[in-house]
C-alpha cells in the first residue's frame, strides 16, 4: 500500500468514526515506472495544470472501485431526465445511440490515488442532453442518480464541458459491467467518485444536492489538482 493509501484510509476511518465506509481501495497499483510518473508529472495540460495531478500515480488499467452494479441490459436500460428542464424526457438505450455521439480521450483520476492516462471514450455529451430537455436558467446542478440510491453531484458549469459524456463505451468495446454498463456519467476534471456507474436518472436542480460519498466525507468539488479528497 502505498504512504498516500495509508494516509486516505487513516483520514477516512476518522472521518467515519472508526469504521472504514470509504471507496474500496486496489490492492496492487500496476502503476508505471516511478521515472515514468516523473515525467508525466512535469508535462502540462493545454490549461496549464500538470498532466498528472499531486498525489497520483499513473497506472496501466482501469480499476474496478466496486459499488452495487445495476441490473440493466442495452435492451431494457433507461434514464430518467428530469428536474429543471422544460421537457423532462426519459430516453432508452437505442435513442441514446441515435444522438449525436463522440468519442474522446482523456486522463481519469481517482481519489484513491491513481490515474488512467489517453482512457477512451465513447456517448453522448451532456450538452446534447441538456439541449434535448432545454434546461431552465434556474439549473445551477446536476445530481447523477444511479442503482441502489447511488448519486453524485457537479455544477452546471463542470456539465458544459466537452468531455463530460454519458459513456456507453470504453477501449473500443462496449462499457463492461464493472464499469458501470450499459451506461455511466463520465467527468474526466474531477475524482472518479462523480463520473457515477449503473446511471438510471440525470436531475438537474436550483441548489445543490451532495451525492452518496458527498455525504459521507468525501469533497463536494472534488478538484484533483487541488487535492480536494476529503472535506
Amino acid at each position: 500500500m502505498t504512504e498516500f493509501m495509508k494516509l486516505s484510509r487513516r483520514a477516512f476511518l476518522a472521518k467515519a468514526g472508526g469504521s472504514l465506509i470509504g471507496i474500496s481501495l486496489p490492492g496492487v497499483f500496476v502503476k508505471l515506472m516511478d521515472t515514468e510518473n516523473l515525467a508525466l508529472a512535469a508535462e502540462t495540460r493545454p490549461d496549464g495544470r500538470p498532466r498528472l495531478p499531486p498525489g497520483q500515480q499513473a497506472v496501466k488499467r482501469l480499476f474496478d472501485m466496486g459499488g452495487v452494479q445495476g441490473t440493466a441490459s442495452t435492451r431494457d436500460w433507461k434514464v430518467k431526465i428530469h428536474g429543471e428542464v422544460e421537457k423532462p424526457t426519459t430516453l432508452t438505450f437505442q435513442e441514446l445511440l441515435e444522438l449525436s455521439q463522440v468519442d474522446i480521450t482523456c486522463d481519469v483520476h481517482c481519489v484513491t490515488g491513481w490515474t488512467l492516462l489517453d482512457s477512451q471514450w465513447r456517448g453522448v455529451q451532456l450538452t446534447t442532453i441538456m439541449n434535448l430537455v432545454k434546461t431552465k436558467e434556474s439549473a445551477r446542478f446536476v445530481i447523477f442518480q444511479a442503482t441502489a440510491g447511488y448519486s453524485s453531484n457537479i455544477p452546471i458549469s463542470e456539465a458544459r464541458k466537452e468531455n463530460v459524456l454519458l459513456a456507453h463505451g470504453f477501449s473500443g468495446r462496449e462499457l463492461p459491467r464493472p464499469h458501470g454498463a450499459p451506461v455511466r456519467a463520465l467527468v474526466p476534471d474531477l475524482y472518479f467518485y462523480k463520473s457515477a456507474k449503473w446511471l438510471e436518472g440525470i436531475k438537474f436542480t436550483a441548489r445543490d444536492e451532495p451525492g452518496y460519498w458527498e455525504l459521507r466525507g468525501y469533497s463536494n468539488s472534488a478538484d484533483p489538482w487541488k487535492e480536494e479528497r476529503f472535506e
